[in-house]
């Protein structure tokens, strides 16, 4: 088989980033989420530019859920990440969440998921900070939808894949 030299499998994560792009500029919008539509991302805390609260990084080392439905401000959705505010433990914070962070999206309203690939050279792998804090993960404030429901409708790129 031929060396990929034009990198198939990065051009498709970034295209179905794109529709995940696409979904929050929908929801950033004047009229918001249309319909029963609602997000569940999920993304890497550790990820590069990921920009979330000490205490959740803390918390959820890992990954962390969250969820865009009736209580999320000032969203700002730009070309390689988006900004929100959202609601922990009753305190408003700011989180920033690049694209290339999200490890899951999905859309239960629909049964619409996307489930993205982790290439190391996207994400430097820390085990924390300089300052010795552990890298963070966070939770949804209900329960991420289950492998059945996301097996629906999860586009994967294996399906595309010559073996």
């Amino acid at each position: 088989m031929a060396d990929d030299m034009i990198g198939y499998d990065e051009l498709m994560q970034d295209a179905l980033r794109s529709v995940v792009r696409a979904a929050l500029q929908e929801a950033a919008s004047p009229r918001g989420l249309p319909g029963k539509h609602h997000f569940y991302i999920t993304f890497r805390t550790h990820g590069v530019g990921v920009v979330i609260p000490e205490h959740l990084r803390a918390r959820y080392p890992d990954e962390m859920t969250i969820v865009l439905e009736h209580q999320f401000w000032d969203l700002d959705v730009y070309a390689d990440r988006f900004r929100v505010i959202l609601k922990f433990s009753g305190q408003p914070h700011p989180i920033t969440i690049p694209f290339n962070a999200i490890t899951r999206f999905f859309d239960p309203s629909v049964k619409f998921g996307l489930q993205f690939e982790h290439h190391q050279d996207e994400a430097r792998m820390a085990s924390g900070d300089d300052a010795g804090h552990p890298a963070p993960r966070e939770s949804a404030p209900e329960a991420p939808p289950s492998a059945k429901e996301m097996d629906a409708s999860v586009v994967s790129l294996d399906a595309f894949r010559k073996k």
